[in-house]
């Protein structure tokens, strides 16, 4: 199951990308594929065509798992008759 991702770089702006699976307490690394800025534009360090990056863990400040439409739950609205 692919994961959809925020990825926060230190000092750079966040990434969007998706992920096989979430990163581990002790990886050193993060494998991030169709990486794009949040406007959906191709950041500047990345070599056009590039599909897939590697990030070092120690750049990364936080990551952010964006919800499926699927995983949402529905809204309970409690009325009275």
């Amino acid at each position: 199951m692919a994961y959809s991702v925020i990825v926060h770089l230190m000092n750079e702006d966040p990434l969007l990308a998706e992920t096989e699976r979430l990163p581990e307490p002790g990886d050193v690394t993060m494998t991030l594929s169709h990486a794009r800025r949040r406007d959906g534009r191709r950041p500047h360090y990345l070599t056009q065509g590039i599909t897939e990056i590697i990030l070092p863990m120690h750049r990364v400040s936080f990551i952010e798992v964006v919800p499926d439409e699927k995983e949402e739950e529905e809204e309970v609205v409690f009325y009275r008759d």
